[in-house]
Formats: C-alpha cells, sequence, structure tokens
C-alpha cells in the first residue's frame, strides 16, 4: 500500500510538473496589441476592437462611476458607438507607451473630439491594459472626469 502512495504521488507531482502554462507574451508582442488597439479605436471600427478583448473583461473607468464592472464585448462596441454620435471626430493620440510585467502594460494618450454644437474636449488619459492569451481581460482607465468634488458626499 506504501508503494501505490508513493507511486501515485510521484506521478501527480510528474504531471505537475510537465503542465505548461500558456506563455506569456513578451513587451514588443503587448505593445502590437495596444497600437492595433488604438488604431482600431481611430478608424472607429468598434465590433474589430472590441473582438481584441475577451468575450467578458474587467473595467474600472470613471465614466462607470467608481466600482469596476464586467462588459461584454457588445456593450463595448454599444459605449463607443455612443461616444463616437457624440464626437464623430473622436480621436487618440498615444503620448507613451510603458511596458510593465508579464501581463500588463500602461498607455498614456490624449483622447479629444468635437461635439456637433462645436464643443471640443481634449483628454489626458491613461489605461493599464491586463493581457492574456493575446486578448484584453482588464482595461483599467483614470482621467479626470470633471466630477465636482461636492457631489461625492
Amino acid at each position: 500500500m506504501k508503494k501505490i502512495v508513493i507511486l501515485l504521488l510521484s506521478v501527480l507531482l510528474f504531471i505537475s510538473c510537465r503542465q505548461t502554462k500558456e506563455p506569456n507574451l513578451d513587451p514588443t508582442e503587448k505593445e502590437k496589441i495596444v497600437k492595433q488597439y488604438f488604431e482600431l479605436f481611430n478608424k472607429h471600427q468598434w465590433k474589430e476592437m472590441a473582438a481584441m478583448y475577451a468575450p467578458v473583461s474587467d473595467f474600472k473607468d470613471p465614466s462607470f462611476g467608481k466600482e469596476m464592472i464586467t462588459q461584454t464585448r457588445k456593450q463595448t462596441i454599444d459605449k463607443y458607438t455612443a461616444l463616437n454620435a457624440v464626437f464623430p471626430d473622436l480621436h487618440d493620440e498615444i503620448i507613451h507607451i510603458y511596458p510593465s510585467d508579464e501581463k500588463h502594460i500602461i498607455v498614456e494618450f490624449i483622447s479629444s473630439g468635437t461635439a456637433a454644437d462645436g464643443t471640443k474636449f481634449k483628454l489626458p488619459v491613461c489605461t493599464i491594459f491586463t493581457i492574456e492569451n493575446g486578448k484584453i481581460i482588464k482595461d483599467f482607465t483614470y482621467f479626470d472626469n470633471f466630477d465636482d468634488p461636492e457631489s461625492n458626499k
């Protein structure tokens, strides 16, 4: 009985050591992914851009409130389609890409656009993307959403 237990433990140990994780993307691959993301954004190709996300992804974004939410690709398409309807010339200009650890990459950019009434906006933004298996699984975006500090009390 003792030999069987030792044999089973040895087999389990061997199997667990042989299991390999999905290889992590090197920094240049993550950079290619985010550059493609912003190219699609600037072409307003929301369906193709949304396909770069996992089927359901985590988001932190002041436009969603203070808590993390999950969204489907369709919800992402709907969000950017609505934003693009208000700002037909919606555009993001990458300022700098900061490779981080094996799953993360940080992008600093300026988002801009003009509404139908001529109102323009220009907004500095920073996004931390988490990428696994070539798909964005987390999009944590930070910007000043012009909230009145008094409304947060």
